[in-house]
């Protein structure tokens, strides 16, 4: 009864059932129950540890094997880069107020370092002559220059090499030919936002022929939108539904987790998903590729046993012997142990327990050591249902109040940067519905503001966290260097980005 005939019509406009926004306002009222950690993944306890002869075999398995597949890299790329600008846009209210001395250390190092940034370029030829700083970072973050501070991190320039400069989404197309070819075709997903799309089109319309003949590949680029179905609703302070000047509802976008229908879409045997920004030049780019093979070898040969382990149960041709074969390949690849009981229970009981844990989709995720970096991690965790399993899990997911999770979580040793292989499909090509291995229980609810009022809003599991949550899960070891996102403009300054 709190909505209106024009409510009605904005949720069928934006595609979303009542149900849905009744359960979000439910969301809203009781919160998302914390994970039930029980212990951090530690090397040889949740995280598989690869030395440098199995690195070598592994990459090498992974360039024989993968002309066999379809091949496809994903890349969130959707998300405006205004957080990677926030101390600019504080410094730039204030500029004209202050002088340079007075400014912090990011803001000192930024001007200071100005000539060392990729786009410095650029922002000379549209900046006026004997520019303050105001006017700098005017003409570097608005429409009356290069318009940075709203445009995705994608259309950015990272890196300057001696006869180009290439922005994030170029290093990611360079990156797919080290890594995510097969025969000769090298195809990415970037999830885009609508008003950036065209210029997606267009920076790509001018590269690519240029990258074609270059590396001597053919690139397939496609694009996706986060569909507007799945934004969330925002309520007030009082769990109300927010109301914006017009009195309409307001909806906010859900997070990455909004990307599992974008995911769901695509069509490939193997996926590797990276974020848009976590890319490096050509000098230090072996390691990281070599590592993306050996865990897609890895990912490829998981995938081959429960394919063959699939038929049989399928077929009704496993024997007793190849039971506990299965029960052995879980314990050794997926760390999963089955209950004490498991042996004695009826033989179509067993399988009925193996179907269900082999029918699923896989990752293989790279996981680094934790240098403090924000962001989610490898935990052990209990579900509501007794079962236990490896999870990457946000410090928002975690009970931090309670000592016992607290210390559990500053224990952790490792850190998820986002580098993920996958496969979403049986052992007959056909693809998982992803949703029914989704944790609906594991959103957020975050605390923000719409022209000056607070308000709260949610947004769904995230792509890697709760989305991914029933998957077969591997967590492996890959060296701090295959990780170097740039979450503020000064990370561009890093070496690892010179």
């Amino acid at each position: 009864n709190m909505f209106s005939q024009a409510d009605l019509s904005l949720f069928q406009q934006k595609g979303i059932e009542i149900d849905t926004i009744n359960k979000q306002l439910e969301n809203f009222r009781i919160g998302f129950p914390f994970m039930n950690v029980l212990k951090a993944a530690t090397i040889n306890d949740g995280i598989k540890q690869i030395d440098e002869k199995e690195l070598q075999s592994l990459a090498e398995y992974y360039d024989i094997e993968k002309d066999n597949y379809d091949i496809l890299k994903f890349v969130p790329a959707s998300g405006a880069a205004t957080r990677m600008f926030k101390a600019l846009f504080e410094y730039m209210a204030v500029a004209k107020s202050i002088s340079p001395s007075q400014s912090n250390k990011a803001i000192k190092e930024f001007f200071g370092e100005l000539p060392k940034f990729a786009f410095y370029e650029s922002l000379q030829k549209v900046l006026p002559k004997n520019a303050d700083d105001f006017t700098i970072l005017e003409t570097l973050l608005t429409a009356k220059g290069l318009d940075y501070g709203s445009l995705p991190k994608g259309l950015l320039e990272f890196h300057q090499y001696e006869n180009e400069v290439r922005t994030a989404l170029q290093e990611q197309m360079v990156d797919g030919v080290a890594y995510a070819q097969s025969k000769q075709k090298v195809r990415l997903h970037f999830t885009v936002s609508p008003e950036h799309k065209e210029r997606f089109l267009d920076l790509v319309k001018n590269i690519q022929p240029l990258y074609e003949e270059k590396y001597n590949v053919q690139f397939v680029i496609e694009y996706s939108e986060q569909q507007s179905a799945t934004d969330t609703i925002a309520v007030d302070l009082n769990n109300e539904p927010f109301r914006n000047a017009s009195n309409e509802i307001l909806f906010r976008p859900a997070g990455h987790g909004a990307l599992l229908a974008n995911l769901s879409e695509v069509e490939a045997d193997i996926v590797f998903i990276k974020n848009i920004d976590n890319v490096v030049p050509d000098r230090i780019k072996p390691v990281m590729i070599q590592y993306k093979k050996a865990l897609a070898a890895l990912l490829i040969q998981i995938q081959s046993k429960i394919f063959i382990f699939q038929d049989k149960i399928e077929n009704h041709t496993i024997s007793e012997v190849e039971i506990t074969e299965i029960e052995n390949f879980f314990f050794k690849y997926l760390e999963i142990k089955f209950d004490d009981n498991f042996k004695i229970l009826a033989k179509d009981t067993q399988l009925e327990i193996l179907k269900n844990k082999l029918f699923r989709p896989i990752r293989v995720c790279g996981m680094v050591k934790n240098v403090g970096e924000p962001g989610g991690g490898p935990f052990w965790i209990q579900n509501n249902d007794s079962e236990i399993s490896l999870q990457i899990v946000e410090s928002a997911q975690i009970d931090l109040e309670n000592s016992k999770q607290q210390n559990i979580f500053v224990s952790s040793s490792h850190f998820n940067p986002v580098d993920l292989i996958c496969t979403t499909r049986n052992y007959k090509g056909e693809k998982y519905n992803l949703f029914h291995y989704r944790d609906s229980k594991t959103g957020f609810i975050t605390k923000k503001s719409q022209n000056g009022a607070e308000l709260q809003a949610q947004e769904l599991p995230g792509l890697w966290n709760g989305s991914m949550s029933d998957w077969n899960t591997v967590f492996v070891e890959v060296p701090l260097e295959t990780f170097n996102p740039v979450k503020t403009v000064n990370d561009l300054l890093r070496k690892e980005h010179q």
